[in-house]
């Protein structure tokens, strides 16, 4: 059983570090282990506000498959602690930039760092429909490949939100071939003749007209109501998100943003590296990481090459000076 304790900030902890990483999901914690046993003073800033924190488990990930998320966080926390890794329970509220960074929390502490790793991840934004929100990571799903396998030959029911709501319904129907396509305010007349034949050809059904509720019963999605009052029977419904990353930090720093098919996301390269010198941006923030283990991984590639370009700052001061590092 793994402890849930969190490592809190005291007057011992230093003020000063040489990377801040904000955020403690698969992202921030995955970059914190890399610059842990990298010899780097690390610091991970925690708002406590994991995205899967609705989900019972995780899936997909190789060895840690079907392991609640807050095992797998707590997991990650004792394995930084091991290579002296700091961790505090706190939000930031404010990043400046002067020679280095200097990251202002909410608690009240202000503390800098040469380089900074944003991994504050997104918030997924749902259709006000009722039931929606409330059954989101049980029986309200946006991934087929994180619960598909677990809901597997059920009653499908796909909400439209935009046109991509086919594909959803097409991809869906790996895992069952009962899938029906609710049009929602999307409209039965905003699916293309092309769109149409497809699903036909997939079994997935069309419904037109509005979606007022989900009905649930003994604490279990049991259908779907449409504002005409019918009701359609369906154990699982998947829904496509808007995503919204937390980039406030980010635009606090002038770092430069993009539209994507997706939402707004920072400009970064193939490392994470933003167009602000010095800071990363891993996870979920780049709107192209929305696993856990590409998460996990993203972390990892960002602290290997911050870490990187640190020697070489540091050899380089030195060859200028005529010291040794």
């Amino acid at each position: 059983m793994f402890r849930m304790e969190v490592v809190t900030m005291t007057d011992a902890y230093t003020s000063t570090y040489e990377v801040i990483v904000v955020g403690g999901g698969a992202a921030g914690l995955s970059a914190a282990l890399v610059l842990g046993r990298a010899r780097r003073r690390t610091l991970v800033v925690d708002a406590g506000e994991p995205r899967n924190a609705p989900a019972a488990h995780m899936q997909g990930y190789l060895s840690r498959d079907g392991m609640p998320p807050a095992e797998f966080l707590a997991r990650g926390r004792e394995e930084i602690a091991r290579y002296g890794v700091d961790l505090v329970r706190d939000t930031v509220v404010d990043v400046r930039r002067s020679h280095d960074f200097a990251v202002v929390l909410a608690g009240g502490r202000t503390v800098r760092a040469r380089r900074l790793v944003v991994a504050t991840g997104l918030a997924d934004e749902l259709p006000p429909v009722p039931g929606v929100a409330e059954r989101f990571g049980r029986d309200v799903l946006h991934c087929p490949y994180c619960h598909g396998w677990e809901v597997r030959d059920g009653a499908f029911g796909v909400l439209a939100t935009s046109p991509m709501s086919v594909h959803q319904a097409l991809l869906v129907t790996q895992w069952s071939k009962d899938v029906t396509l609710f049009a929602h305010t999307l409209g039965e007349e905003a699916i293309s003749d092309e769109d149409l034949r497809r699903l036909a050809a997939a079994g997935v059904s069309v419904v037109p007209g509005e979606v007022a509720e989900l009905v649930v019963e003994d604490d279990g999605l049991t259908g779907i109501r449409l504002a005409d009052g019918s009701v359609h029977a369906r154990s699982t419904v998947f829904v496509a998100p808007r995503f919204a990353p937390r980039t406030g930090l980010l635009e606090r720093l002038g770092a430069e943003m993009k539209e994507t098919p997706f939402g707004t996301a920072p400009v970064t390269d193939e490392t994470g590296r933003s167009t602000v010198p010095g800071v990363w941006v891993a996870g979920n923030t780049t709107l192209t990481s929305q696993q856990v283990v590409h998460a996990a991984g993203d972390g990892y590639r960002a602290a290997a090459t911050l870490n990187n370009e640190l020697v070489m700052e540091s050899v380089d001061a030195a060859v200028a000076t005529g010291s040794q590092v």
